[in-house]
This record gives structure tokens, C-alpha cells and sequence, in this order.
């Protein structure tokens, strides 16, 4: 579609994906929350579970930094940082356009950082759980909403570096 065919389509055809866009960040809150309910009423701080064997286990962790537990103790400072976050994914959403790919994308952000947002306004801390690695070789731990996040990012830098990529899923699901 040339930027011409674009001005002459009418705006509702242009509008962004909203009902998609809210309705993933909803479900990865959900699941989220629910995964770190359970986990609370079932283990205590530091309580590791093995669940396929060393590879996969469940820790219950309270992480008080930021991304990867860098920057200790400053829930409030990250939480306020975190509502900054969500309005510029709101606001880019709202920009961006109808595209199917970016309101996935943008949709599993948002779910991500408003569950961790969550964390940290009610508890002071994000609850991590998941523990993946080999012996003493572990990744960090993390949880859904990071899951989400990281899902999210690894399609923004897919369609960075491969521009055309949005337009395809958006031509074949969305055409």
C-alpha cells in the first residue's frame, strides 16, 4: 500500500488492533499474577523445586532490582520508572497504526511490565520462580511477565532488522 492509498483509506482501517493489544497485555497479567499467587501460597523465600530434574526448577525468589536483579531495593524508583513505561507503550500503540504484529508485540510488553509494575507496588519486590540452567550454570530467574517481555523484544528486534517482517504477518493474518 502506497502512502497515498493510506491517506485515502478511511481511519477506522488505519486504527490500531485494541481489542488484541489490551486483551494479551490482560491475559499475560492474569497468568502472571496467578503463577505468582501460587507460588507464594506454596513456597517460601528461597524454597527450590526441582521440576525436570536440574534443567527446570521452581525458586521462590523476591527480586528488589531491576532487570535481572541489577540495582537493589529501589521498588519505588522502578515502579514510578514502570508507569513511565506503560504510557510510552500505550502512546506508540496508539501511533503505530493497525499493524497485527506490533499490537502482539506491544501487547505482550504491556502485560509484562504492568504485571512486574504490580509486584512492585504491592509487595516492594518482583516475585521470580523460574530457574533454568545446568549445575551451577543457571540463567536468571525469572518469571511470566518477564517471559513476556522477552518474547516481546526478541519480535522488535526481528522486525528491526527485518523491516518487511510486520508488513508479511500483517498481509497474511490481518489481510
Amino acid at each position: 500500500m502506497t502512502v497515498a492509498d493510506e491517506a485515502a483509506t478511511p481511519s477506522a482501517a488505519r486504527r490500531a488492533h485494541w481489542a488484541l493489544f489490551v486483551g494479551l497485555a490482560g491475559i499475560v497479567i492474569v497468568l502472571d499474577q496467578l503463577t505468582k499467587a501460587w507460588l507464594q501460597a506454596n513456597f517460601e523465600p528461597g524454597q527450590l523445586v526441582e521440576v525436570v530434574g536440574d534443567w527446570v526448577r521452581l525458586v521462590f525468589g523476591q527480586n528488589s532490582g531491576a532487570l535481572f536483579g541489577l540495582f537493589r531495593d529501589q521498588a519505588l524508583l522502578f515502579g514510578l520508572a514502570s508507569l513511565g513505561v506503560v504510557g510510552l507503550i500505550v502512546a506508540y500503540h496508539a501511533r503505530a497504526g493497525r499493524s497485527l504484529y506490533l499490537s502482539i508485540s506491544l501487547g505482550l510488553l504491556l502485560g509484562g511490565a504492568i504485571g512486574n509494575l504490580v509486584d512492585r507496588l504491592r509487595l516492594g519486590y518482583v516475585v521470580d520462580f523460574v530457574d533454568i540452567g545446568i549445575g551451577t550454570l543457571r540463567f536468571y530467574t525469572f518469571n511470566v511477565a518477564d517471559s513476556a517481555i522477552s518474547a516481546a523484544i526478541v519480535l522488535l528486534l526481528a522486525v528491526a532488522v527485518v523491516p518487511s517482517l510486520a508488513r508479511i504477518v500483517d498481509a497474511r493474518f490481518d489481510g
